[in-house]
C-alpha cells in the first residue's frame, strides 16, 4: 500500500502536542494513539550529517539551547530538551519507532538532501515516504537520489504554475513541471494571494493530482475544505480532525 492511497488523508503536523512538544517522539505517538496514520515532520542537517526531526533553522524557539542547527554537531543539539525533558530526535529514530506511520517529510535545508534519500534507501522507506519542500529543485535532489520512486509534492514554483497560470499556458509546460509531482501540499492563503481554490482544486484534479492544505486547525474550516473536496488536511490539532473525520464516518484512516 503507498502514501497516497485512500484519500481524504488526515496528516498530524509534527505530530500531536497542546504543549509545545513538535517534532518529539512524544508527540508523534500521541498522533499515533489517536489513530493517525500519517505523520508531517521536517528535516534539517547538522554540521555533522546527522538528520533531524526538525523544523526551525536555529534551536532557540523550541529548546533549550539557541544556534544554527547547521552549524552544530549531533553531540551538541542531542544535549538540547524540547519542554522538560524531550530530546531532538533524529529521523531514522521515527521511522523506526512507528514502522506503519506513513511518513510526510519537508526537507527544509539543502545539507538535509543527502542524508534523507540515504535514509529512505537504507531503511527502504520509499512506500511509506512523501518527499516535500518549498523548494522543487530540493525535492528533486532527494527523488533523483532514490532507487525507486517515491510519493511527492509540489514545490512554490509549481504551485504558482498551477494557482496562476493562464489557460493560455503551453500544456506541455504542465507536464514537464508535473512529473514527478503527485500531490499538492498548500495553504489557503499565502499573504493575501489566494492559493487554494475550487479552481486550483478543480485544475489539480484534472491532471490527476491530489491536493492536501495545509495547516487547518478548526472544525469549521476543516468541514468546509472536505466538502469542497480536497484530498487531505495537515492540522495541529489532530484532536479536533480526528473528531471531524469520525463524523463523516471516515476514521481511522488506512487501517
Amino acid at each position: 500500500m503507498s502514501y497516497l492511497h485512500a484519500p481524504p488523508l488526515a496528516l498530524a503536523h509534527r505530530g500531536f502536542s497542546l504543549t509545545g512538544l513538535e517534532n518529539t517522539l512524544t508527540a508523534f505517538r500521541a498522533a499515533w494513539e489517536l489513530g493517525f496514520t500519517h505523520l508531517e515532520t521536517d528535516v534539517r542537517a547538522t554540521s555533522d550529517g546527522v538528520l533531524a526531526a526538525f523544523h526551525d533553522e536555529t534551536l532557540d524557539r523550541v529548546t533549550d539551547r539557541s544556534g544554527p542547527l547547521a552549524a552544530l554537531t549531533w553531540a551538541e543539539v542531542s544535549r538540547a530538551r524540547i519542554g522538560p525533558a524531550e530530546r531532538v530526535l533524529r529521523f531514522e529514530e521515527l521511522a523506526e519507532a512507528l514502522p506503519d506511520a506513513y511518513l510526510n517529510v519537508d526537507v527544509k535545508s539543502p545539507d538535509a538532501i543527502a542524508p534523507l534519500a540515504a535514509a529512505i534507501e537504507r531503511m527502504r522507506l520509499h512506500e511509506r515516504i512523501l518527499v516535500a519542500s518549498s523548494s522543487d529543485a530540493r525535492r528533486r535532489a532527494v527523488v533523483s537520489r532514490l532507487s525507486r520512486r517515491v510519493a511527492s509534492s509540489a514545490g512554490m514554483r509549481t504551485v504558482a504554475l498551477l494557482a496562476y497560470g493562464g489557460p493560455a499556458a503551453p500544456p506541455g509546460l504542465f507536464r514537464w513541471a508535473l512529473r514527478d509531482v503527485d500531490c499538492f501540499q498548500v495553504p489557503e492563503r499565502q499573504g493575501r494571494l489566494p492559493v487554494m481554490t475550487p479552481r486550483f482544486l478543480a485544475r489539480a484534479h484534472a491532471l490527476g493530482r491530489q491536493v492536501h492544505v495545509w495547516t487547518v486547525n478548526e472544525a469549521a474550516d476543516m468541514v468546509r475544505l472536505l466538502d469542497l473536496g480536497v484530498d487531505g488536511l495537515v492540522s495541529d490539532r489532530a484532536d479536533v480532525l480526528r473528531d471531524v473525520f469520525e463524523a463523516r464516518g471516515a476514521w481511522p484512516p488506512g487501517r
